[in-house]
């Protein structure tokens, strides 16, 4: 697919998840888990009960695939830019942790999913949040200006991922911290979930090998480039896995097939930091 195609087809498919319609991109679940409930989700990825209880009702649609707040150990005061910000979700735990000094924004590409995030935003009146319509490949905001950049599953359905960080590395003032979690390959997919539309929404033929994604880091500028945690994709969540079921449907996938296809995908949390010149 093209680029355009690409981001066009993400774009419409998060859109139906903003409006809770039924599609095949993760209505109500991640691709990195079989709970169709988002809170249930969010604390097998290592967020609290208290983390659920304090952020807005509806912010969080269970779409991550780490906790990156809680890797970033954010500081009161602190700058922080959440790269494909959803509902907002990350954005209002990094919110309570900066504090009033301090401001974090959002950044995604999909108007419906700001649309809520704001709405989220002004019932909470989270005046120290702000949220940004935008691409992460050229991101509206200003050079060496943010602590910390965070993202949670996102950058794995860009098609560019080394102008991703790129980017964010030049939003970020030198000493910056990233703290990413996101979906990489330990091996090379088959073609047929590589070209699927489904398989790419869902996180799947967007991702790329795990070696590639860290030099991406490396090769925009980041020092110290660490992978913080890695788990393999589990069997029983692609067979539960909307986005899976269509493609494997789409795609007629023998069974047999399918566990090796699993084993191909793993979740990563990457720490880096901006060097000081």
């Amino acid at each position: 697919m093209k680029e355009s195609e690409i981001r066009k087809t993400v774009r419409e498919g998060y859109a139906r998840v903003a409006k809770k319609e039924d599609s095949c991109c993760r209505p109500a679940k991640s691709c990195c888990s079989n709970t169709s409930d988002p809170g249930e989700l969010s604390k097998d990825l290592g967020y609290t009960q208290a983390d659920l209880d304090s952020v807005p009702e509806g912010s969080n649609l269970g779409l991550g695939c780490g906790n990156p707040v809680a890797l970033a150990s954010l500081k009161e005061g602190e700058i922080v830019l959440d790269l494909g910000s959803g509902a907002g979700f990350d954005c209002f735990l990094a919110a309570k942790k900066v504090g009033g000094r301090g401001k974090v924004i959002g950044v995604d590409m999909t108007p419906e999913m700001l649309d809520k995030a704001r709405e989220n935003a002004r019932r909470s009146n989270s005046e120290n949040v702000e949220f940004r319509l935008g691409e992460i490949e050229n991101l509206p905001v200003a050079d060496n200006s943010v602590d910390v950049t965070i993202s949670n599953c996102v950058i794995n359905l860009s098609p560019d991922k080394k102008r991703v960080f790129q980017e964010a590395y030049r939003t970020m003032k030198p000493g910056g911290r990233l703290m990413v979690s996101d979906i990489v390959l330990l091996k090379e997919l088959p073609e047929v979930i590589k070209t699927s539309v489904e398989a790419y929404i869902g996180c799947l033929s967007g991702a790329i090998m795990k070696n590639h994604y860290l030099n991406a880091i490396k090769q925009a500028g980041f020092q110290q480039v660490k992978v913080l945690k890695e788990t393999k994709f589990p069997i029983k969540y692609m067979i539960n896995d909307p986005t899976a079921k269509a493609v494997i449907e789409k795609t007629s996938i023998p069974s047999k097939d399918i566990e090796e296809i699993a084993d191909t995908v793993a979740s990563i949390r990457v720490s880096a930091i901006k060097p000081i010149h």
